[in-house]
């Protein structure tokens, strides 16, 4: 058999296992990993520089599958190039606690870059691990880092909105050695594309200012599909799109072009007449004979040499170890948290978003991987690095980014930032705007993206701009997500702690920050350091028993302070606790949470968002379960009942409900 002839026979075992697996799974898509099973060969065989046995090697390429579900044509090249992926995982595509899941999850494969899924994620996460190279090489040099990214994507990718938003950065930024092949074959579930789309792609980027190529009916051409990827591979100063008409399906007699070979199973007659076209064994399932398994493991040697030069090169390297070692630990120098400022004159009035300011241009010299920007509120939300070079074709080293007005974009792109490696990224916006970021957050979540969120003006307390703008429900809503780390400090001590919690640990984090100043409370100097790092902690004891508890988080702890002094003159003993993180207190043991909820004493919570969810920590609650007002921020928040009075008058109110008498503090609720 010629070479020639063993490529195509890769070619067709690509598409027989693209068949197999969802026919076996009864559910997955099987007509875009047929399609584009030439594209995958000449990636895996030709052009990408990776190493199956180490598959975290930092000057890999980085491979997106943006349209997610043709996932099966990302496992089958893992598994023939000889990633620690089997033929058994390829047989439990979509079976319970299977590997190999409907969509491509990082860490549940060795060799998947991205979580991608939702449709238009994985373009901004090519935009991010892109980024991400060419600021790493602009600081190191390309002897260290000197890899393209390379991301398939379809039409719903560049139908979702989010793939505009990605597509307009990337080109603004002039991101060369970032290559996306789109897969147009004009199909979707409900037909062809044509029902919903007339789009001219190739246009519409070269209007965002990329290179763009539309090489027509090649998806079958090795060749002219390799010439294709250089020539975009070669452009240095933009990102380019490679428009490829495929045909899904391909070459199903009977379901070639169709939508059912989008997301269904061909059915086991139409796999059988496919194979025989394709010169497979028409009878079995998931064949790979040794010579065509033999021929794509020669991945293996061929990556391992790669690799070990890039070793070599490093060992050489003359810059600071210390500093590498760091980046790609995810973490800053030995010591770094020495450098977190302290506040130590209470009822200093300061923002959290000003004093998180502050506490991310202390420790950033020492954190080596940390870039920072905002979607067009960089001032607004804390997130300024003093100093620093802008991101730009100009000056790629540069550490910090604006991402104009696109949370959408900006969510993606600090998940592939932070994915690729060696970046530790924060991105800003007003806290309301984290519903533009939401797909993004969770796909950081679902991942472990180690993200950090600074999300300001984080309650009605932000004032006039009125309840368009003013976050009552966010908090439920981002606490409910698995795998995301909620933190609101109360004053500026508890937002050093926070960053530096963020930092420290794994996985994406958010903090919620106030527009308006609030005062530094007493002991927060001393106490916050533990008591952020476990979510919450007593911040005025009160007694061993107290008459009340009251719970407050955020810009709200200093109204239970004051709540507190005033009941103390009625006699009675207040303990206030401080929960800047439901998630970290949650992580606490049963001692450790009682020691700081009391002894069985009625609970207040006090909180300018919705009560959602305060249920489990407090018998009652001081919050907004309606939206709020427009006007200045300390009239609207006195206006829904966040004073010392009326939440001290809520506490009495507590207290004689459950002495069993009817109180009336005067307040109507109706009137919020």
């Amino acid at each position: 058999m010629s070479d020639r002839d063993l490529e195509q026979r890769g070619i067709d075992v690509i598409r027989g296992l693209a068949m197999d697996a969802p026919q076996r799974a009864n559910a997955g898509h099987p007509g875009t990993a047929m399609a584009l099973a030439p594209l995958a060969h000449v990636l895996w065989t030709r052009i990408m520089r990776y190493d199956p046995t180490e598959p975290a090697w930092p000057d890999r390429d980085r491979f997106v599958l943006s349209n997610g579900h043709a996932c099966i044509l990302l496992y089958s090249m893992l598994y023939l190039s000889g990633y620690d992926v089997s033929l058994d995982d390829l047989r439990d595509f979509r079976r319970l606690h299977s590997r190999t899941a409907g969509h491509p999850e990082v860490h549940r494969l060795p060799g998947i870059e991205v979580t991608t899924g939702p449709l238009g994620q994985g373009v901004g996460n090519g935009v991010g691990l892109g980024l991400a190279e060419r600021m790493l090489r602009a600081r190191y040099g390309p002897e260290l880092v000197d890899h393209h990214t390379f991301v398939v994507c379809g039409d719903g990718d560049l139908m979702e909105g989010v793939s505009h938003e990605a597509a307009s950065l990337a080109g603004h930024l002039g991101l060369g050695r970032l290559v996306y092949v789109y897969d147009d074959n004009h199909i979707t579930i409900d037909g062809p594309t044509e029902l919903a789309l007339s789009d001219d792609p190739v246009g519409r980027f070269q209007a965002y200012g990329w290179h763009t190529e539309d090489v027509g009916e090649i998806a079958n051409d090795t060749d002219a599909l390799e010439a294709a990827l250089r020539r975009a591979m070669a452009v240095p100063d933009k990102p380019s799109l490679i428009v490829l008409r495929s045909h899904i399906g391909y070459p199903a007699p009977h379901l070639t072009d169709t939508s059912k070979a989008h997301g269904s199973p061909l059915g086991e007659e139409e796999v059988r007449e496919t194979k025989e076209i394709l010169g497979l064994p028409p009878d079995k399932q998931f064949f790979v004979p040794d010579d065509v398994r033999d021929m794509y493991r020669e991945a293996i040697p061929r990556g391992q040499g790669l690799r070990k030069g890039w070793e070599e090169r490093l060992a050489a390297w003359g810059g600071d170890r210390a500093e590498w070692d760091a980046l790609w630990s995810g973490q800053g120098l030995p010591g770094w948290q020495d450098r977190l400022p302290a506040w130590d004159k209470p009822g200093e009035g300061v923002a959290t978003r000003h004093s998180i300011n502050a506490v991310l241009n202390a420790v950033a010299p020492a954190v080596p991987g940390l870039v920072a920007g905002a979607a067009d509120l960089t001032g607004n939300t804390g997130t300024q690095l003093e100093g620093a070079t802008l991101q730009s074709a100009e000056h790629p080293e540069g550490r910090a980014i604006a991402y104009g007005v696109r949370e959408h974009a900006m969510g993606t792109v600090i998940n592939g930032l932070a994915l690729h490696g060696g970046v530790l990224p924060i991105g800003g916006t007003f806290f309301v705007f984290s519903d533009y970021m939401r797909p993004s957050v969770r796909l950081a979540a679902l991942s472990g993206a180690k993200v950090v969120y600074f999300w300001s003006h984080d309650s009605v307390g932000l004032g006039e701009d009125g309840p368009t703008h003013q976050p009552v429900e966010q908090l439920a809503a981002m606490r409910a997500m698995p795998g995301l780390r909620l933190i609101r400090p109360a004053d500026a001590n508890e937002s050093a702690h926070a960053l530096r919690v963020a930092l420290e640990r794994p996985g994406p984090t958010a903090l919620c920050l106030s527009r308006q100043s609030i005062p530094v409370l007493e002991d927060t100097s001393t106490l916050a350091r533990e008591g952020v790092e476990r979510g919450a902690y007593v911040l005025v004891p009160g007694d061993e028993d107290p008459d009340v508890v009251l719970i407050g988080t955020g810009s709200e702890v200093w109204v239970c302070v004051e709540a507190a002094r005033l009941l103390a003159e009625d006699g009675l003993a207040v303990r206030v606790v401080s929960m800047p993180s439901w998630d970290l207190f949650d992580e606490q043991d049963d001692d450790y949470q009682d020691l700081v909820l009391g002894p069985g004493s009625p609970i207040l919570s006090v909180e300018a968002a919705s009560s959602f969810g305060w249920a489990r920590w407090a018998d009652d609650s001081v919050a907004i379960d309606r939206f709020g007002e427009s006007g200045p921020g300390a009239e609207v928040l006195a206006e829904l009942g966040f004073t010392p009075e009326h939440v001290a008058a809520r506490a009495r109110a507590l207290l004689d409900e459950l002495d069993g008498l009817d109180y009336d503090d005067g307040y109507d609720e109706e009137d919020e």
